[in-house]
């Protein structure tokens, strides 16, 4: 395997590293949150072994920033970190795997060959499309035939959210707690608001509308007839 070490105490990542090399692996190491996000970006690797704790880049911003960027190399955090509620925050961040310090090495040589087995998960779409209007998730750019669509962050994470449930019924609940994390109603015309204002956005001249109102149940998102 090909493995990334991102650690930054220099013992812990010897020992690592040592028995890693020494079981056949190739492993490069990073001591740093930037230096390691940046040869996570640029290098193919099977595993990455990721400390929680490091300087300038802490472990969730790494694992985030790769995930964001639709990278979805296996990374096990190592950390001595090990209470219930930071093991969930570093799997909701898009870690695969926790191992607490201090640990046995051969529990990590384990744990890091079961992540290598795992079959690779589908590439998430970084693109949408709905029509002729596309959405690129990564540059956070939204073009109609090709006319770039100027977009306030909510409005952008509205018309996402619809634009992934393409030809479905949207309900305002769906939308108060999909777009703006409200589980309870406002009452204000928050959603009316903003649907209006992106549909006057993505409208021009001889462009048929893309948002639709289903009286009495919500808004449906579908390309023209």
């Amino acid at each position: 395997m090909k493995i990334l070490l991102v650690e930054d105490d220099a013992e812990t990542a010897g020992f690592i590293r040592r028995g890693l090399t020494e079981a056949g692996h190739v492993v490069d190491h990073a001591a740093d949150g930037p230096d390691g996000l940046h040869l996570a970006m640029s290098e193919g690797h099977d595993v990455l072994v990721v400390d929680r704790m490091l300087p300038r880049l802490d472990g969730l911003g790494l694992v985030r920033a790769l995930r964001a960027a639709g990278i979805r190399t296996p990374v096990l955090f190592l950390t001595a970190r090990t209470g219930i509620g930071d093991r969930v925050e570093g799997l909701e961040a898009g870690a695969d795997d926790y191992l607490g310090k201090p640990f046995a090495f051969a529990e990590l040589m384990a744990r890091l060959n079961a992540l290598a087995r795992r079959p690779p998960m589908a590439t998430e779409a970084t693109t949408l499309r709905v029509g002729d209007l596309e959405m690129d998730l990564l540059r956070r750019q939204v073009t109609r035939a090709g006319r770039r669509i100027e977009l306030q962050p909510r409005e952008f994470r509205l018309l996402e959210y619809l634009m992934r449930r393409v030809g479905q019924v949207v309900t305002r609940t769906m939308l108060l707690e999909g777009v703006w994390d409200f589980h309870f109603d406002p009452k204000t015309s928050v959603v009316e608001t903003h649907v209006s204002r992106l549909r006057a956005k993505l409208g021009g001249e001889d462009q048929p509308p893309l948002i639709h109102t289903m009286r009495g149940a919500g808004y449906v998102i579908r390309a023209p007839d």
